[in-house]
């Protein structure tokens, strides 16, 4: 009981340090962007975000999926984004917390916001609108506005630029699933607006799982689908690590064309989290060469 009473009294008094730290900054409009010196994300990409933005400096905390670049794990963690306790993230004092609409529990960001936190809930959808207002917003509440354009910039011509290329591979598009390992039943497969379709589609592949969002697959369902190829995505293996982790819970996959024929190729699940991030284009380049072996670099020609 002594114990519990600590606690409480321990988290009641950095609530009371954060609100005195903070109550001369809040406002209607939020926080004022001069002063902000200590942030915390929630969201790799989200995370990559302020990192292409200039604001790494800022950075105070970052959650388990912010792994790129590497000197972002140097950064104490508060968890994953969707089980964020509200204790560990006062400590570090942020003014501002960045994530998506996935960062959570709602009760923890309400407490956060009770004693001063910013909480800047971005939008992660997998298209151009939601990744220009993503980091616009950041931009803008980071007093950064014209870095935030200028990363945006290099983004949208580092995809123009994939595109190009791909208008000049003729093939049929291969047929593509993208298997993501959960460690237990049916691995999930990435549907309409994620960034696992978006990846697909804008490497010229056609993403054979027409659901929204992430849905588990039986084994033979996706057998029944028959990709040409797999993309495995495991947080916890790579490589044929990855594919034989999956295989072990969809074992009929190995009757599969992609299997059959060596077409799997292997992504970073930290690409996959707080929408579309600044390494994409790079990815693109590499799963188009994935999907037209027949046109081997295409993808990386200048």
């Amino acid at each position: 009981m002594i114990k519990q009473i600590k606690g409480l009294a321990v988290f009641l008094l950095l609530q009371s340090a954060a609100g005195t730290a903070f109550s001369a900054q809040a406002s209607d409009s939020g926080t004022d962007a001069a002063v902000i010196e200590r942030v915390i994300s929630a969201g790799g990409s989200i995370s990559e975000w302020l990192v292409a933005v200039g604001a790494e400096q800022q950075l105070v905390g970052v959650d388990t999926t912010s792994l790129h670049p590497l000197s972002l794990q140097a950064l104490p963690s508060v968890g994953y984004q969707r089980q964020l306790a509200a204790e560990g993230v006062l400590t570090l004092q942020p003014q501002v917390l960045f994530g998506s609409d996935e960062m959570g529990p709602p009760p923890v960001l309400q407490q956060l916001r009770s004693a001063g936190v910013q909480i800047e809930t971005l939008p992660v959808d997998a298209n151009m609108l939601a990744v220009s207002q993503a980091v616009r917003r950041i931009g803008a509440v980071l007093a950064r506005s014209e870095q935030a354009e200028q990363a945006l910039s290099a983004f949208k011509q580092g995809v123009w630029q994939q595109q190009q290329k791909l208008a000049l591979i003729d093939g049929a598009a291969p047929r593509v699933l993208l298997v993501f390992s959960v460690g237990h039943g049916n691995p999930l497969t990435a549907g309409s607006n994620t960034v696992g379709d978006w990846l697909i589609k804008q490497a010229g592949g056609e993403n054979l799982a027409v659901h929204a969002g992430f849905k588990a697959l039986s084994s033979e369902s996706m057998l029944a689908l028959n990709p040409q190829v797999i993309i495995v995505v495991d947080r916890h293996n790579q490589g044929l690590a990855a594919l034989e982790s999956i295989l072990s819970h969809a074992s009929a996959l190995q009757y599969s064309d992609a299997v059959k024929n060596k077409r799997i190729v292997a992504l970073d699940p930290t690409l996959l989290v707080g929408g579309l991030g600044p390494r994409l284009p790079e990815h693109i380049a590499q799963l188009m060469d994935a999907f037209y072996p027949q046109f081997p670099s295409v993808a990386n020609k200048n």
